[in-house]
């Protein structure tokens, strides 16, 4: 009756990775329900460019939808294009100076609660960082403590109900009065009220203040029409999902990777040294962050946050010469072919010197964490610029080495994620200062200021604030 249910619960990755084995499209049942699981790179290449045949739909949007609703990642086909045109102002590259400012300012906040020889569960701290700034981001309302908290753990209860509900998708289960689904609806039903009460204000308010609601509450479309209060909820709760599930996680497996790989940490030290002797790294500082930036995408490769999709065929369609009738549900895991030998040597690796040849070229759909197509991930820049000015940041000042009790059995959520990643923590001091830039007085010497002629932001004060909720900054 269950069906693979109990194995791809139980040891989600590995079940997927050992199905291209038997395939390129391999066949399995959750339940009653049967999925066709894609193995192969060009079939993950033709489903997700073809979004009018392989709609999104199936068990996990249809669950996402329940809190979402119809925003952008959830949306069909038929509303996608007229949404995504909306939206990408909000995601242009010219903003990404403004939200960079905002990602250094909570990682300094975040910074400044670590303590030596503390042991930090690096999973439940990274988390509440991107939710925090997807909130700062999102809203430019000041949160108090206690509902920030609220919010916090309202998201935590939704996201491991919808995995939950997604292994056992029978829809009699998910009425019955039990524990979980009263926490299940009564959380999503704050959620719902909190962000009515936001649009309410802002609406009544009319001022701009500079976020991404104020974005949504700003936008036109062709006969001048705004979006709905429905729609601007829907909306928030897309971006908020995303924001909150791509980062962390990335994040989190790539601090958790070099804790195992010494030599490379090491070598990741040298770099943050040179180019940010301690300070918070700034948005100016990427394009020198190169080992950083391969350090994100090789933990992307072996972790993608997202690790399960579906898709369902709006008509009859062939894969791998088999027939699919409409209505068939297609599933993807970039975690399937992330892991193919042929296409990633040595593919249990951490190896991020694998993405430091440009004249390497992967085969269409063999690199998928943001997805592809007309509908890759909107926030894919957002993300990679938050994780990479993260990491680059916590390397320079710490060294998190996993503690024996650590383990990577992943919690049923929809991203990739352990149920804890217990570290300790070494404060260190950088091995370099880049010329022009000076020591403190009676300061650790990756403190820094700014000597007469240094371009300005390129270093940070030494100090910093403490956090006010909720302010965006952008």
């Amino acid at each position: 009756m269950l069906g693979h249910a109990v194995r791809l619960g139980r040891r989600p990755l590995d079940f997927l990775a050992s199905l291209a084995a038997h395939g390129d499209l391999v066949r399995i049942k959750l339940g009653p329900m049967p999925f066709y699981v894609l193995c192969d790179p060009d079939l993950v290449h033709r489903v997700l460019v073809d979004d009018r045949t392989y709609d999104k739909g199936g068990a996990i949007f249809d669950l996402v939808r329940t809190v979402a609703g119809n925003g952008l990642a959830t949306c069909p086909h038929d509303d996608h294009r007229q949404q995504r045109r909306l939206l990408q102002p909000a995601f242009h590259r010219d903003r990404l100076p403004e939200y960079a400012k905002v990602m250094s300012a909570e990682v300094a906040v975040m910074l400044d609660g670590w303590t030596e020889s503390r042991e930090l569960d690096v999973l439940a701290t990274v988390n509440e960082f991107a939710a925090t700034l997807a909130t700062r981001t999102l809203f430019a309302a000041e949160l108090d403590d206690a509902t920030f908290e609220e919010l916090r753990l309202c998201m935590h209860t939704v996201m491991t109900g919808m995995m939950r509900r997604m292994l056992l998708p029978w829809s009699f289960l998910n009425r019955l009065p039990t524990s979980s689904n009263r926490r299940f609806d009564r959380a999503r039903a704050r959620l719902r009220q909190y962000v009515a009460q936001l649009t309410s204000d802002y609406r009544r308010a009319g001022v701009d203040h500079g976020d991404l609601l104020s974005i949504l509450l700003a936008v036109r479309d062709d006969q001048g029409q705004g979006l709905t209060d429905a729609e601007i909820h829907d909306q928030v709760f897309t971006f908020y999902l995303g924001g909150s599930e791509t980062s962390a996680p990335a994040l989190s497996w790539a601090l958790y990777l070099l804790g195992r790989n010494p030599d490379i940490r090491k070598r990741l030290h040298d770099e943050v040294d040179t180019v940010l002797a301690g300070r918070i790294a700034q948005y100016d500082d990427i394009p020198n962050l190169r080992l950083t930036h391969r350090v994100i995408m090789e933990s992307l490769r072996l972790y993608p946050p997202g690790w399960l999709f579906t898709r369902v065929t709006t008509k009859d369609a062939e894969l791998a010469g088999r027939r699919l009738p409409a209505g068939s549900v297609v599933v993807y895991s970039p975690h399937i072919v992330h892991h193919r030998a042929d296409l990633f040597p040595d593919p249990e690796r951490f190896d991020p010197d694998r993405w430091g040849d440009d004249s390497v070229r992967l085969p269409r759909g063999a690199f998928t964490p943001f997805g592809s197509g007309a509908r890759k991930c909107i926030g894919e820049d957002f993300a990679l610029t938050e994780a990479t000015l993260a990491l680059a940041s916590i390397v320079a000042r710490w060294e998190l080495d996993p503690l024996p009790e650590a383990h990577t059995r992943l919690s049923p959520r929809l991203s990739a994620t352990p149920r804890s990643l217990p570290m300790s923590l070494r404060e260190r001091t950088p091995s370099t200062i880049p010329t022009g830039v000076v020591p403190l007085p009676g300061k650790p010497a990756g403190t820094a200021v700014r000597t007469p002629g240094q371009p300005a932001g390129e270093v940070g004060s030494g100090t910093h604030r403490k956090r006010s909720r909720g302010v965006a900054g952008v």
